[in-house]
């Protein structure tokens, strides 16, 4: 499974994911009609990222809105979150509680919304 993002001219935000996150680049297909970048983002999917000129993050980027969704572990997200505030990520403070931990956070280059919930809820 794979999810696309596109990107507002800066393919960057790979970085920010690769350094926060720790997930892995890919190698693009050289067919790719498009520069992109593709990320392992765990148990065999991966995150495609991809410049669209003109492309404007949508206003509903939010908890109750379009937004995406990962599993991380628990015992990573006091230091998940210091990385991405230091990597100048926001976070955003859930609009209701859960029995499970989560983190939402917007990424600083183009803007989308992330949810980080804790790994052990999938199973």
């Amino acid at each position: 499974m794979s999810s696309q993002r596109a990107s507002t001219g800066e393919l960057s935000g790979t970085g920010f994911l690769e350094q926060t996150l720790g997930y892995s680049r890919k190698i693009v297909p050289a067919n790719s009609p498009v520069d992109a970048r593709w990320l392992d983002i765990g148990h065999g999917q991966e995150l495609h990222v991809f410049f669209v000129e003109g492309f404007v993050i949508s206003p509903f980027e939010a908890e109750f809105g379009r937004h995406v969704a990962l599993f991380h572990p628990v015992d990573d997200f006091d230091a998940v979150r210091q990385r991405i505030t230091e990597a100048g990520g926001e976070i955003v403070e859930p609009l209701r509680s859960t029995p499970f931990k989560r983190i939402f956070f917007r990424e600083p280059i183009n803007g989308y919304l992330f949810e980080l919930i804790d790994s052990e809820r999938r199973r």
